[in-house]
């Protein structure tokens, strides 16, 4: 943990500033192993590993903490030699490197930090949080990025003051949360007057939960994370090439790729082989196992983000809902 997080981070329980008491630092001044303690109510959250721990190590998005540690450089810029992060973040927010300049930036659910990776290039302050043990992926991934900070915590039990964040992005969060439209309140809320936001989350139409993965997900969903993948690795040698040609096909592709639960990205040619076959390990895993899996319409979503104070809500042209607007 980089001491000029401590500028932003505060108490869960009564929003007080927090003091830090190192027991291992690095060369940099890095703090590696520590507490942070509340100067008003005495309540202490440990720094282990570099990182800030605000939420208890087991909860209901381990299979994310699973799925990031075990793909931790997969779908990595830095790793595939590619710019479909880069490119989906650009997109997926319209910020640009002139705007995000001096800003401090909220990743709300890092993963292993895929879009940190792309905004790190930016004069900018970022901090990732994810729930679960993802975090540490990210850290590993981004450890000599030093305008990137981590910090385990809950999306409902954010460590910062309202209004801390010039900007905050939650690409393909929402919808594995308990409750979406809390989620973007708690978000928003952390926002600073006239800040930015941007939210991606998957769609939600009439037939939307007759696509494949819903039909077995009641199954997958409850299978142990290591017993899910391994099921994933056994049959991928079969359906990768199978789905490779049905996926190709005009017109019928889109009802294979609706039918059969696999994430084979045919249309990524800037992608490997090599690259696609992982892709589609990791992303049929991130399809089955998560605990929630809740899509949203467009309209309940700007529904939501207005109700919590957000204004100018444009939708952009990119899959699933995604939608961008301003703090009022």
């Amino acid at each position: 943990m980089q001491p000029k997080l401590l500028d932003i981070l505060v108490c869960l329980q009564c929003k007080s500033e927090l003091s830090c008491q190192s027991s291992q630092s690095g060369a940099d001044g890095e703090i590696i192993e520590g507490v942070l303690t509340c100067q008003k109510c005495g309540e202490n959250y440990q720094i282990i590993k570099g990182i800030p721990r605000f939420v208890e190590p087991d909860n209901y998005a381990s299979s994310f903490g699973y799925q990031w540690n075990e793909f931790k450089a997969t779908q990595l810029d830095s790793a595939s030699g590619t710019t479909q992060s880069a490119d989906r973040f650009y997109a997926e927010t319209e910020w640009t490197r002139e705007w995000l300049k001096d800003k401090w930036i909220l990743d709300a659910g890092c993963g292993a930090g895929r879009f940190l990776d792309a905004i790190a290039e930016n004069d900018c302050e970022v901090v990732g949080i994810d729930i679960s043990s993802a975090i540490e992926a990210s850290a590993k991934n981004l450890a000599d990025r030093k305008n990137i900070h981590f910090v385990q915590a809950g999306i409902y039990e954010l460590p910062f003051r309202d209004g801390t964040f010039d900007g905050c992005y939650c690409i393909g969060v929402v919808q594995h949360t308990p409750s979406p439209p809390k989620t973007l309140e708690s978000i928003s809320r952390i926002v600073k007057k006239s800040g930015r936001i941007a939210v991606t989350i998957y769609e939600r139409k009439p037939w939307t939960f007759l696509f494949g993965k819903y039909l077995i997900r009641p199954v997958t969903r409850r299978m142990k994370d290591e017993t899910l993948l391994k099921t994933i690795r056994f049959v991928m040698p079969l359906a990768f090439p199978v789905t490779d040609v049905l996926f190709r096909i005009p017109v019928l592709n889109k009802v294979f790729r609706f039918l059969i639960p696999v994430a084979n990205y045919v249309e990524k040619t800037d992608l490997s082989r090599r690259q696609r076959y992982e892709w589609a390990v990791l992303d049929t895993f991130d399809m089955l196992s998560p605990a929630f899996d809740q899509p949203q319409t467009d309209a309940e979503t700007e529904a939501n983000l207005s109700r919590v104070g957000i204004v100018n809500i444009k939708k952009l042209d990119n899959p699933g809902v995604n939608m961008i607007g301003e703090k009022a």
